[in-house]
């Protein structure tokens, strides 16, 4: 059931949000060449823990049952889409990598994502960044009260058209609140479905992922990366926002 929040529910996702954006911030000072994957996990863990929050993300069940997520943070690299698992490769100059972070507090899920790129990009990369984190700006500017959440898809869909991306649909945005995954659904392109009205106190995560070639995806050995299947490079950008009578507020911004 898809329930509006209250401003006090709000404002503990607020905080929430605010752990989660401090979290990127600290990894976007710490990447760079020679850097394990698991050492920015280790300092997301620990920033998450003394702000007074646990990970949205360490324990969460998935396709197996007898593998739960083992870390704090994703981060998925190069054609790696979401849900890359930290560990002991290092990251490299001239990589693509995305990080996804999540905290709860009090009981409240804040959800984020950016791609960086470490070094200088190449010009189709930097726009295959750039265009991603707009189209995650676009979706957010169209959720609005009396909009629709099809109204969100096509402003995304929309910033993927001229260039050619690949829009992933295996995975997509969704509702926000005392879970991380809620209701409703959020896709980065259209469906032909309204979807559901956007009212005030609709918490969302919006999340557009794009690629250079195809839009498909598979899930690895390891079962929760998640890989281009043509290996081509992929980002993913990600805000959770209130829907409010003022316009959308991004609730995972320091």
């Amino acid at each position: 059931m898809v329930t509006r929040k209250s401003r006090a529910e709000i404002a503990a996702m607020r905080r929430a949000g605010r752990v989660v954006a401090e979290v990127l911030a600290l990894v976007e000072s710490e990447l760079k060449p020679g850097v394990s994957t698991a050492h920015l996990d280790r300092l997301a863990e620990a920033h998450i823990r003394k702000s007074g929050a646990t990970s949205s993300f360490k324990g969460y069940p998935g396709i197996n049952p007898r593998r739960p997520f083992p870390a704090s943070l994703c981060i998925s690299i190069d054609d790696e889409i979401v849900h890359g698992i930290p560990g002991e490769r290092t990251i490299r100059e001239g990589q693509v990598v995305s990080v996804d972070a999540g905290a709860i507090v009090d009981g409240w899920h804040g959800d984020a994502a950016r791609t960086f790129y470490v070094g200088e990009p190449p010009a189709a990369v930097r726009d295959l960044i750039d265009t991603t984190r707009a189209a995650m700006m676009a979706g957010i500017a169209a959720a609005v009260p009396g909009n629709h959440i099809e109204d969100i898809s096509a402003a995304v869909e929309d910033m993927a058209r001229p260039h050619g991306y690949g829009v992933i649909r295996q995975f997509v945005g969704h509702g926000i609140g005392t879970s991380m995954h809620e209701e409703p659904q959020v896709p980065n392109y259209r469906t032909g479905r309204r979807g559901r009205k956007l009212e005030a106190g609709l918490c969302l995560a919006i999340e557009p992922m794009f690629t250079l070639g195809d839009y498909r995806a598979h899930i690895l050995d390891d079962d929760w990366t998640v890989s281009t299947v043509d290996g081509s490079l992929a980002a993913h950008f990600e805000h959770s926002i209130a829907v409010t009578d003022h316009g959308p507020e991004i609730l995972t911004a320091v």
